[in-house]
Order: structure tokens, then C-alpha cells, then sequence
């Protein structure tokens, strides 16, 4: 779990200066009308950020919690498009930092605990953990346009 902490840490610092360097008019740009601007991937990823908190600490106390959310509904009803971006990368490194704080503070011992995320099978915290770092990676490597990083 160590490792995937740290990854994680590199990945804030990593990226933030990176998206502090984009500017708004980019941020904004919708490529269709169905599509989400950097700015609902950044949103997303924020949404992400607060779903998995839940998952890394209710998964500590409750066996097998169910934590999903519907990620198109929770980046239309928040208005991302309409977010300052500054606001959203304070927003999304806070989240992150604090995820960090949770993990490393979580006893080694929770980390195979399990959480229900509507998957086809449950994952352990260690798992979800590991996850969330490519899932991050995916989605801001396509706000930075940089190589994709596959992700499921």
C-alpha cells in the first residue's frame, strides 16, 4: 500500500503545475456538446476523488459497504463547466492530499477489507487504491493531452 501512496503523492505533485499551466478558454472547450471539457474531467476526477474517500473509509468499518455513484449525473448536477478553474485544481490537490492521509493511516490490516462498487465483484481497499491512481493517470493525461494511459 506504501507504494500506491506514494505513486499517488508523486501524481499531485507531479500534475499540478502541469494543469495550473492550461488556461481557461482550453479548460472550457467542449470538443461536441455531448462531450465533457477538461474541465468536467477535472470535475470527474474530483467526483472520483469524494466517492473514493467513502469507499477507503467506510470500507474500514463496514462490511463490504455498497459505494457507486453515477458519474455523468454527479458532473452535470455540480455545473463544472461554470467552476473557476483554480478552484477546481485547489479542490481536486486537497482531496488527494487527504486521500493520502486516510491510506496512510489506514492499519495494513484493512487494506484487503472489501467494498461493493457494482462490479462484477468486489474489490479490496488495496485494490480500489491502486485503481484510483490509473484512473487518475487515464483521465489527466487526456486533460494535459499527453500519451493516453489505457485504462479500462
Amino acid at each position: 500500500m506504501q507504494e500506491t501512496i506514494r505513486e499517488l503523492q508523486q501524481i499531485i505533485f507531479g500534475y499540478t503545475v502541469m494543469l495550473e499551466s492550461i488556461t481557461e478558454d482550453n479548460y472550457s472547450f467542449k470538443p461536441r456538446p455531448e462531450k465533457w471539457s477538461r474541465k468536467e474531467i477535472l470535475g470527474h476526477l474530483v467526483d472520483s476523488a469524494q466517492n473514493n474517500i467513502r469507499r477507503f473509509v467506510v470500507g474500514q468499518y463496514e462490511d463490504n459497504p455498497r459505494i457507486t455513484y453515477r458519474q455523468d449525473d454527479w458532473v452535470t448536477i455540480a455545473h463544472y463547466q461554470e467552476y473557476p478553474v483554480k478552484d477546481l485544481i485547489d479542490l481536486w490537490v486537497l482531496l488527494n492530499k487527504h486521500i493520502c492521509r486516510v491510506l496512510t493511516s489506514m492499519p495494513e490490516s484493512l487494506a484487503k477489507r472489501t467494498v461493493d462498487t457494482n462490479a462484477t465483484e468486489f474489490h479490496s481497499i488495496e485494490w480500489l487504491a491502486q485503481d484510483y491512481n490509473k484512473h487518475l493517470l487515464h483521465h489527466l493525461h487526456q486533460v494535459l493531452d499527453l500519451e493516453p494511459v489505457a485504462y479500462p
